[in-house]
């Protein structure tokens, strides 16, 4: 079973009401998924609740669907780049400078949400980590 597969079925089970979010987490940052690009090379993201929300898509069909729900001609004319879902995690998620996560397929059918929180992304940027836990004693 490929990590994509794996990634499909543990989407498909938390849709279930089955969903193991440990393994979706893992499963996710194990597989490459498609990120797209702007013309400068840069990622689009969309903000909401304080969050930067980083887009991700398991399949090109499900990237062409978001392509032509934002007026492009679907996958063709919409550049994108191939990453690890751990890179976008550890890597892109640090980078971003305030609080950000990644959304998987947005738009359709089965969306997930990987937001900042510990466990998913690094804990230093996560918005639920314990900050000042030396200080607290």
């Amino acid at each position: 079973m490929t990590s994509s597969t794996a990634l499909r079925d543990e989407i498909r089970a938390l849709y279930a009401e089955e969903g193991r979010p440990a393994a979706l987490v893992g499963w996710f940052r194990r597989t490459a998924v498609l990120v797209p690009t702007d013309g400068q090379g840069d990622l689009p993201a969309a903000e909401y609740g304080g969050i930067r929300w980083i887009y991700a898509f398991t399949d090109e069909a499900a990237l062409g669907r978001f392509a032509l729900a934002q007026g492009a001609d679907g996958t063709a004319d919409c550049a994108y780049r191939t990453v690890l879902g751990a890179r976008l995690l550890d890597v892109v998620v640090p980078a971003v400078g305030v609080p950000a996560g990644v959304v998987l397929d947005v738009g359709g059918p089965q969306p997930v949400l990987f937001p900042p929180v510990v466990g998913i992304v690094p804990d230093a940027y996560a918005v639920d980590a314990d900050t000042d836990a030396e200080g607290a004693a």
